[in-house]
């Protein structure tokens, strides 16, 4: 358990990108489980719109609200006391950037995140978010959000082409002042790159071991997801004795670089 019980803030992720710490990330939508995982000292907590499917029980993310989000994250922010907290913009949440600036303004102002994340290179938002002083995660590859476009859940950037615009994305959100960015079920060696060549942390889920970070959803790698667990998650249960140590076993996991593992990546 970590000695350190002051908030972390986006230098401290900077600072172990800067020496090769891998960053820590797990998904958390209520008091207790964020309770539990702070004391793992996991660095950081994603209040995902996720939850539409783990918690409310839906389909797909499409149906979370701005008034769910910021429910959720002033949940986990009421317990946390060490973690840095990210909350997502849902979808159309941010469809212009008076709108983004209106809901990031009620996730941090009310729900208490330190940094809002959305999903897809939009820069003009992202610089006006900075510009107002709203510090923003990009989220690139696989966007649930974008689900009723793609059809299914499955890898991007496997064609040349795709690869490259997933690239220059990425240096594109930096450029528009982004201070994170999340890669989702990329090939490996794309992630690679891109970790490599962006300055600022980059947190990978089904996108290889070199990213700078690792997050995934609490209720797959808990195992209490409904559905199949994806490939790139891990039952971090079926070897613990209980669900503090599960958490525990993924921080140890993360930062000794023994997660994700080959049958968790994509090529």
């Amino acid at each position: 358990m970590p000695q350190q019980t002051q908030m972390l803030s986006i230098l401290d992720l900077l600072e172990m990108k800067r020496v090769g710490e891998k960053i820590s990330c797990l998904t958390a939508y209520d008091a207790s489980f964020s309770s539990l995982i702070d004391l793992a000292g996991i660095d950081v907590m994603l209040v995902g719109d996720s939850l539409g499917m783990v918690v409310q029980g839906k389909t797909t993310t499409v149906p979370v609200s701005i008034e769910d989000m910021v429910y959720h994250t002033k949940c986990v922010t009421n317990a946390r006391r060490r973690a840095f907290v990210i909350a997502d913009l849902p979808f159309l949440s941010y469809f212009s950037s008076e709108n983004a600036l209106i809901n990031a303004a009620e996730l941090m102002q009310k729900g208490g995140a330190q940094m809002v994340k959305l999903e897809g290179a939009h820069t003009v938002i992202i610089d006006a978010l900075v510009n107002f002083g709203v510090p923003v995660c990009g989220h690139l590859g696989l966007l649930p959000q974008s689900i009723n476009q793609l059809g299914e859940y499955k890898v991007q950037g496997k064609k040349s082409r795709d690869a490259e615009k997933i690239a220059n994305d990425a240096k594109r959100i930096e450029q528009a002042g982004a201070s994170l960015l999340v890669l989702e079920c990329i090939p490996a060696e794309l992630a690679k790159k891109i970790s490599q060549e962006l300055t600022i942390p980059v947190i990978g889920i089904g996108a290889g071991l070199e990213c700078d970070g690792q997050v995934l959803v609490l209720y797959d790698m808990l195992g209490i997801s409904i559905g199949k667990r994806p490939k790139f998650s891990k039952n971090f249960m079926a070897s613990s004795i209980g669900i503090s140590d599960a958490i525990s076993q993924f921080q140890r996991a993360v930062k000794q670089l023994d997660f994700p593992a080959a049958e968790h990546s994509y090529n």
